[in-house]
Formats: structure tokens, C-alpha cells, sequence
């Protein structure tokens, strides 16, 4: 059995039927459209789109800075108003 992560699901069936309705109802919340109760894909808003591409973008600032941090005894001073 697969996981859903979404709290609203929906048939492919149904969804074909009114792709818009479906938007309409859910709001902001994302909808797994389901194939033979299995996940196809997943309907979101593009406000939603834009702030998980945004918390993907977080995360990998999180992995350089941790990454850089391991080497911060190989660092070196810098003035930035010299530069």
C-alpha cells in the first residue's frame, strides 16, 4: 500500500470530470489523484509549488553552509570592507 500525502484524495475518474471543481475544493490543499487507489500524481496550487521549491532551496543552503562548516579550521579571515 502506498503512502498519501495529501489530506484529500480523489479518482482519476472523478477528476477528469471537472479537473477545476476539484481545485475550487481543495484550496490550498494538496490532492492525490489516485489510480486504482494508487497515487498518480499530485494536484497543488502554484503558491504551494513555490514555497515547497522554496523550502527544497533552504535545505540545500542548509547542506553547503553544514559542509563548509566541517572545514572551518582550513578558513581564512577576510575584511569584507577591504574587498
Amino acid at each position: 500500500m502506498d503512502t498519501i500525502y495529501a489530506d484529500y484524495s480523489i479518482s482519476m475518474s472523478e477528476f477528469k470530470r471537472n479537473p477545476a471543481q476539484v481545485l475550487r475544493t481543495a484550496g490550498e490543499k494538496p490532492v492525490a489523484v489516485l489510480n486504482h487507489n494508487r497515487p498518480a500524481f499530485y494536484m497543488i496550487t502554484p503558491k504551494l509549488f513555490a514555497a515547497m521549491v522554496e523550502d527544497l532551496v533552504d535545505h540545500d543552503l542548509v547542506e553547503l553552509v553544514r559542509n563548509r562548516l566541517a572545514y572551518e579550521d582550513e578558513a581564512i579571515e577576510v575584511d569584507i570592507d577591504k574587498i
